[in-house]
């Protein structure tokens, strides 16, 4: 494997985790929530098109019909599904304990997975989504999927498009300072149901694009298709600070990097166990760093 086909697979793979560690953190900065229903909102975006009362939508996954009415669709069904999550389910447990919260998100999540298990059966589902994007290219002497290099730059666009977002807007700007201290901003007037829903719709809308980008690398829709990149996106939080929107970037593209390394530094009989030398990683980074890469204090006036 060259080092081009490294990088990029690091970069695949870490700016996933990245969008799913930013999307937790959102929703953590602004309500101090461990939000685990975020990982079954990604299969609830992936299985909606899918629905027979959106035949119409259904036929981009046989390739007949074009993305740009895809992407919005299923961007619109992430943020709409976690704001009436916000609405509906957490609005009314904003002044109750942490744990109580963090008990409703998990129960929420079993709600949403066994209402799709209801609608669907478990077995995992084929889709043909943009299947002309599976065709290899070669870059500098390395050959590697046109998905992966298109993907790489949506994933990179996106954070890109989120920094500016929170450091140049003034919903970003009052949900960063909602993050930092979320009494202190009402204070000064900040509006905490417009800031918690606008946390929630991006969050959502997050999921959906992780939605996307599996369905198209892996051709299947699976009600257990977020689990696997949530749980390293919930580590990729952690070690990168709780409410750090930045250390959760950064610590999802260390953790691609680290796995992507082990996978290919590691000898063939020791790479079933790459996922276990990661996590002994995590272990020492918050041995020695406890409160993550990036605390509190180190945010202010960064992402």
């Amino acid at each position: 494997m060259s080092a081009l086909q490294i990088i990029c697979d690091a970069l695949s793979l870490g700016s996933l985790y990245a969008l799913g560690a930013l999307g937790i953190a959102l929703i953590f900065g602004v309500m101090r929530l461990m939000n685990f229903t975020h990982g079954d909102v990604i299969a609830f975006c992936i299985f909606a098109p899918l629905w027979p009362s959106v035949n119409a939508i259904a036929i981009v996954f046989a390739g007949n019909l074009s993305w740009f009415l895809l992407v919005p669709f299923v961007l619109a069904m992430g943020a709409g599904l976690s704001v009436l999550c916000e609405f509906v389910i957490f609005r009314r447990f904003r002044n109750t304990s942490p744990a109580t919260m963090m008990i409703a998100s998990f129960s929420l999540g079993f709600v949403i997975r066994y209402f799709l298990l209801m609608l669907n059966s478990s077995r995992p589902k084929s889709i043909a989504l943009l299947p002309e994007l599976s065709q290899p290219v070669t870059v500098l002497g390395a050959r590697m999927p046109l998905l992966q290099l298109i993907t790489i730059l949506v994933r990179v666009g996106v954070l890109v498009g989120l920094t500016i977002f929170l450091r140049r807007t003034r919903f970003g700007l009052e949900m960063r300072a909602a993050a930092e201290n979320f009494t202190m901003a009402r204070m000064l007037g900040v509006r905490a149901n417009r800031v918690i829903m606008i946390a929630f719709a991006l969050s959502g809308a997050l999921a959906a694009a992780i939605a996307l980008i599996l369905g198209s690398q892996t051709g299947t829709a699976s009600i257990m298709m977020g689990a696997n990149v949530m749980l390293m996106a919930f580590i990729a939080t952690v070690i990168g600070g709780m409410g750090s929107f930045a250390g959760a970037v950064l610590a999802g593209f260390l953790l691609g990097a680290t796995a992507t390394l082990l996978q290919a530094l590691l000898p063939p009989e020791a790479r079933a166990f790459r996922d276990a030398f990661v996590y002994g990683a995590v272990i020492l980074v918050l041995i020695f760093r406890s409160q993550g890469i990036l605390s509190a204090g180190d945010m202010k006036g960064r992402v």
